[in-house]
Parts: C-alpha cells; sequence; structure tokens
C-alpha cells in the first residue's frame, strides 16, 4: 500500500531535504524514524528538494509498506523527530499517486526584513542596511515573468534538468509591517530557480535594474544575466498540489 505523508520542517539544521552523503538532511531523519518504528525499511519519495537552509511549511513524501498503520503513527513520529520535523497527517493514496509526478502546483514565499529583526534571522533575508525597496518597482518585474516558459537564466548550472520550461501561475510582492513578501507559484521549478528569481528582483528594488531588464534577462538564458540568488533562510515551500 502506498501511503503519502505531509510535514513541515525548518530547514535551518539541515543541508537540504533529499540524502547525501555525510551530511544531516531532512530525509534522512524521516525515512530512520519510519523504519524504527516500523520495523522494516522505509524508503520516501519527496515532492521535490529543498536546499540547505531552505524552510517547509507543507511538503509531502511517499512510502510503501504491507504493514496496516498505527492510527498512533504521526504521534509516534513526532515523539521521535527532533523539533525542528512535524508531521502533519498520513493517508492511504492510489498506487499511481506519486509525491513528485504527481504534483500539479508548488508554491514558495520568500521574506525580506527590512528593519533589524534578532527574531527572523533564521527565516528571513536581512536588508536593513540596504536602501528602501521599490515594492511597486519589483511587481512591475513579476508580470513579465508571466510572458515567459524558459527560466534557464535562473536556473542552477549543471543540474541534471532535462527542461527548463516552467509556467509560472502567480508571482507578487506584499509588504506586511517589518517584511516583505514574495509569493510564487509554478508548475514546477528548477533547482535556485526562486532565490534567482528574488535576487534579481532585489536589484530592480534597489534601482540597479529596471523592470524592463528582466525581459533581457530571460532571453539570455544564462544564469549570470541574473541577479545573484538570495540567502536560503527566507525562502519557505509553503504548498504542493495534487
Amino acid at each position: 500500500m502506498r501511503y503519502f505523508i505531509e510535514f513541515a520542517y525548518n530547514g535551518s539544521s539541515f543541508f537540504g531535504y533529499q540524502i547525501q552523503p555525510n551530511q544531516i538532511s531532512v530525509q534522512e531523519e524521516l525515512e530512520k524514524a519510519l523504519s524504527t518504528i516500523l520495523r522494516e525499511p522505509i524508503k520516501t519519495t519527496g515532492a521535490g528538494r529543498t536546499d540547505t537552509g531552505v524552510h517547509a511549511k507543507k511538503m509531502f513524501a511517499h512510502f510503501e509498506t504491507e504493514q496496516k498503520l498505527d492510527k498512533n503513527l504521526v504521534y509516534k513520529l513526532n515523539s521521535f523527530l527532533s523539533e525542528n520535523i512535524s508531521i502533519k497527517q498520513i493517508f492511504e493514496v492510489a498506487a499511481d499517486m506519486h509525491a513528485r509526478f504527481s504534483a500539479t502546483f508548488r508554491t514558495y514565499e520568500y521574506y525580506i526584513s527590512t528593519e533589524k529583526d534578532p527574531f527572523t534571522i533564521n527565516s528571513s533575508w536581512q536588508t536593513w542596511r540596504q536602501k528602501p525597496l521599490d515594492i511597486e518597482a519589483m511587481n512591475q518585474a513579476c508580470k513579465i515573468l508571466f510572458e515567459y516558459d524558459d527560466f534557464t537564466s535562473f536556473a542552477k548550472l549543471h543540474t541534471d534538468n532535462k527542461t527548463n520550461i516552467c509556467k509560472i501561475y502567480k508571482a507578487e510582492w506584499e509588504q506586511i509591517e517589518d517584511q516583505l513578501k514574495f509569493t510564487i507559484s509554478a508548475d514546477r521549478f528548477l533547482r535556485n530557480m526562486v532565490r534567482a528569481i528574488v535576487g534579481t528582483m532585489v536589484e530592480v528594488g534597489t534601482g540597479k535594474l529596471q523592470p524592463k531588464d528582466l525581459r533581457k534577462i530571460i532571453e539570455d538564458k544564462y544564469r549570470n544575466s541574473a541577479g545573484v540568488s538570495a540567502p536560503a533562510q527566507g525562502l519557505f515551500l509553503v504548498d504542493v498540489g495534487y
């Protein structure tokens, strides 16, 4: 039987979601907990992979077992796992449901703190040393994203992506007290794509770039044409749709 597991995590102490040699990952911790409690080797497939330091408010993975799951499994997993990972629910799905390939959209949020705030050091990009960002110009640049589907300029170099084509459904900035929040939804995202877009948008906000410059950046299909990647700690995966 195939099961979906919904969970959240603070990525500050993890080297990303995906298992990698000699580093602590969310996937490794999750599989270790499931395997220990179910007393059989459990392998999971995640809805995606987040980079080192990136957080997730809503993430999904699937796994398979022939066991009938204990109704208290969520509680047992939360008791076993560190405080940095929270299991929300586990439910049975059809055998052909896939945490990654069945997803129809993903939504990320990115947070920028415009005032010095010791409580958001690990959850936002602190830009208080810079001049104020022009959110109107940044939202003008957002509208240009909808004109394109090839985002090679925002993709991490030398990855195994077979295509850099993505369909962006939503992209907007909003001011919430002393923070700026960027929300972006798409059918898929490339490695480092959101952080590269945010870094470029901040250059628009500071006046280094004009909103219209985004067209040339995208059409160049060259990573060095875009801005630097925004710091990881401000990025949250907040939704995955099926």
